[in-house]
């Protein structure tokens, strides 16, 4: 395995779905501006399925080798499942999920997203516990896990982010981001990871000021802006992965404050990257607010 290097691409990694749904096609090609790819972590049995939910991004994306497919069976590393398995374990201990309603309707989790390419026995072992607790059952077609929504979805939130640390491990600089940002908050409260909350909501402050309405633009249109501009938005994710490191050993007062100063440097880059934007000679592209998290 090769880690991953400065000068390697910086790749948007899209979740909770393994593919984006339609109402979120806008967020994806926002994410373009910020980012040189979008990844998705899509089980092999489920090929093209990302190009027949959306032919219209998906399909030229993947021909401009944009869209990088992440298979799980592969991807989902051996320190993944381990790390994955660990959290999972200590949050049904500690009766996390003791009060979800048995009786909601179950939903499919690719077996390859739970370890079963890396370490079969382990990720079994975690299947088990999860159907003997009523959370899941067993397999019905050798490929996937019915299991409860939410512990669904949490895996998946997991996942997320544990993809840095993964992605760094086979060279490439991930980046966690989801366009649901309700479900992943309150996930991200239960499982009281202090240090994701504050990350997640600071990216989501900064694309409510700086993101931009691409509802009628082109891709074509939208690439052409990005490489006249792409300087511009490079310095400012490298200016966001500053404040996120600094972010990280603070308490929660001291955390406000920054985020606070946050604020009023946002408000004065939203105001140039506009200023880009009407000047360009391209069709304009105009600034609006929207929520997406990391």
């Amino acid at each position: 395995m090769v880690d991953a290097g400065p000068n390697d691409p910086e790749v948007a990694y899209y979740y909770p779905a393994p593919y984006w749904r339609y109402d979120e096609v806008d967020q994806v090609k926002a994410l373009l501006l910020f980012f040189d790819e979008i990844a998705i972590l899509r089980p092999r049995y489920m090929s093209g399925i990302e190009q027949l939910s959306d032919p219209v991004l998906a399909g030229p994306l993947a021909d401009l080798g944009i869209l990088r497919v992440l298979e799980p069976e592969t991807f989902v590393d051996q320190q993944m499942t381990e790390d994955l398995a660990t959290v999972l374990v200590s949050l049904l201990s500690e009766g996390t999920f003791d009060q979800l309603d048995r009786g909601s309707r179950f939903q499919e989790l690719s077996q390859s997203r739970v370890g079963w390419g890396a370490d079969v026995g382990l990720a079994s072992m975690l299947t088990d516990e999860l159907i003997v607790r009523g959370l899941a059952r067993s397999s019905e077609d050798g490929l996937s896990i019915p299991m409860h929504p939410e512990v669904r979805t949490t895996i998946l939130v997991l996942l997320a982010q544990l993809a840095r640390a993964a992605g760094r491990r086979q060279g490439l600089n991930l980046h966690p981001t989801t366009s649901q940002v309700q479900p992943a908050e309150s996930l991200v409260k239960t499982l009281l990871l202090s240090q994701m909350p504050s990350a997640g909501h600071l990216v989501a402050l900064d694309l409510e000021a700086v993101t931009l309405d691409l509802t009628r633009v082109p891709l074509d249109e939208l690439l052409d802006f990005r490489a006249r501009h792409a300087a511009e938005y490079r310095a400012y994710t490298r200016e966001l992965h500053d404040v996120l490191t600094q972010l990280g050993p603070l308490d929660e007062v001291d955390r406000q404050v920054l985020l606070a100063d946050r604020r009023e440097e946002l408000a004065e880059r939203a105001f140039g990257l506009r200023r880009t934007h009407a000047n360009s000679n391209a069709r304009a592209l105009p600034v609006s607010p929207a929520s997406l998290s990391a």
